[in-house]
């Protein structure tokens, strides 16, 4: 455990905090010119008021997502490295996906804190920095361009109908890239669990093929309900909750198939 010990050191707790306070920072200051903005531009203070309070409200919920991530790799990163990942510009998804798929990488047989050493965990936070740094990098080169897509003229909702009607796919390549992404991810996953299987390198074990499966399978139909939901009583604001709602179920659904093993 001693390489826990160096990873919640008071240095890293510091540089890691001194960073996430300067994000929160940056976030009130804009926070705050916004507010004068919408003034001088002669918005109601009262509805300003009301989108500031249901923005807060429906920020608490997803954000339960954010924490289940930092608690699951504060066990074998420590706490300060995820707490700043997921805090500034990371995302739930990708920080596990990235840090399981280092830790492959240099051997180590997945992120366990007894095989976790210092040169493991150097190489996994680099790659965790260094994957998703391109977005910061590419808006400074077509940001302009960005701005202006995002202030043309939209799509009107009757052209959208007809869009439907004819079968049109009115998304753009990024919605489409996106999709395809985390489909073959989930794809990859589930592939493994079942060659497990097939390998016969246990059915019956914690680790070794049914239970990951069950609590996939858990986690999608919970995910289905909740656009079930979404759609059937047209709720946008279940888009807010449904990815934290899947992992809580998700993980409440391995506790109790874990001791039933």
């Amino acid at each position: 455990m001693e390489i826990l010990t160096k990873l919640n050191s008071p240095i890293l707790y510091l540089i890691c905090g001194s960073i996430v306070l300067l994000v929160a920072i940056i976030c009130i200051v804009f926070a705050v010119r916004a507010y004068r903005a919408g003034k001088a531009l002669g918005i109601d203070v009262s509805k300003m008021k009301r989108v500031i309070t249901a923005s807060a409200t429906f920020a608490v919920l997803p954000s339960v997502g954010i924490l289940l991530g930092v608690i699951a790799l504060s066990g074998s990163l420590g706490t300060p490295w995820p707490w700043l990942r997921l805090s500034v510009i990371g995302a739930l998804h990708y920080e596990t996906q990235v840090a399981e798929a280092a830790a492959e990488a240099v051997g180590i047989g997945g992120l366990s804190v007894s095989s976790m050493t210092s040169e493991a965990f150097t190489t996994i936070a680099l790659l965790m920095s260094f994957c998703i740094i391109w977005g910061m990098l590419m808006v400074i080169f077509n940001g302009k361009a960005y701005c202006k897509r995002l202030a043309a003229p939209q799509v009107k909702e009757t052209s959208k109908k007809e869009g439907k009607k004819k079968g049109l796919n009115l998304k753009g390549f990024g919605d489409t890239a996106m999709t395809a992404m985390f489909i073959g991810l989930v794809s990859a996953y589930i592939a493994s669990y079942i060659g497990q299987i097939v390998s016969g390198n246990g059915l019956f074990t914690f680790t070794g093929s049914w239970l990951p499966l069950a609590v996939a399978c858990v986690s999608a139909l919970a995910m289905a309900v909740f656009l079930w939901i979404k759609e059937k009583y047209k709720a946008d604001w279940v888009d807010s909750f449904s990815v934290a709602g899947s992992m809580l179920i998700a993980m409440a659904a391995a506790i109790f198939l874990g001791k039933l093993v």
